[in-house]
């Protein structure tokens, strides 16, 4: 965990420094996470491919702050989080050295947080967004929120000046093997992060059990203009992510 914390901290230093000198720190923040990995002991399986677009959207299920490492070793992208992580200590000033959009879950987005959204989107960014608005137990996915899915109403302006709509792409995790032997239902509670549990306690606990395979399934990203509404395009990424990681779970994989 002291390796954790410490590669965390210089981390948080340089990708201040970065964001200070106007600095992109994506793709630096992307080299961290790969190294974070091997520090806390995490082997990342990729099935299918993230999309080129720029800008787009990730929308994932959340089952532990392990998926941030996991989905930022993939994408050079800003993470959107709920308002409360920019308050936590030590936690909460490496969110915001790593350009993450806080909102404010229960009035939806503020003026501020759709200024920064819109900000981002015309910088061609990625923005990484958890629409369950918590984590789970590694089993079972909660609901996406269709609020949350307001980002995908953003109109974004390609290179000859055509106003569209921003790329989505479903993403499915799921926490699948330790030391390279299955994950049972049994065992997903004590992986994954979610209800009461403290930070420190639980990364201390999961940093004494081994070697965590996370899998990672990239699903074909779509558009708001492909559905009817927000409600529909967010029942669609539902759908697919809830799919996936159960698929992941029961090692079922399409080729």
């Amino acid at each position: 965990m002291a390796g954790f914390l410490t590669a965390s901290l210089l981390a948080t230093l340089i990708a201040g420094t970065l964001n200070g000198l106007r600095i992109n720190s994506a793709p630096f923040r992307c080299w961290y996470y790969r190294i974070l990995k091997r520090i806390v002991g995490i082997r990342v399986v990729v099935h299918g491919q993230p999309t080129k677009a720029k800008p787009h959207l990730v929308v994932s299920n959340h089952i532990s702050y392990f998926d941030i490492v996991a989905l930022g070793s993939l994408i050079a992208g800003d993470f959107i989080a709920k308002a409360d992580i920019a308050k936590w200590p030590v936690f909460g000033i490496m969110a915001k050295a790593g350009r993450s959009v806080f909102i404010d879950r229960k009035r939806s987005a503020t003026s501020n947080a759709r200024d920064q959204i819109q900000e981002r989107l015309d910088d061609g960014d990625t923005l990484i967004m958890f629409p369950e608005s918590t984590s789970g137990d590694g089993t079972h996915m909660k609901p996406f929120k269709s609020a949350l899915f307001t980002v995908a109403e953003r109109h974004v302006t390609d290179r000859s000046g055509v106003k569209g709509s921003i790329v989505v792409q479903p993403v499915s995790i799921a926490y699948t093997r330790l030391n390279g032997l299955p994950i049972g239902v049994g065992w997903r509670p004590f992986v994954a992060w979610y209800g009461d549990m403290e930070m420190v306690a639980h990364l201390w606990h999961i940093s004494k059990l081994g070697t965590l395979t996370v899998e990672i399934m990239f699903h074909p990203p779509v558009t708001l203009a492909q559905f009817a509404n927000r409600k529909a395009l967010a029942a669609h990424c539902d759908r697919v992510v809830r799919q996936g990681m159960a698929g992941l779970l029961a090692g079922r994989v399409a080729a």
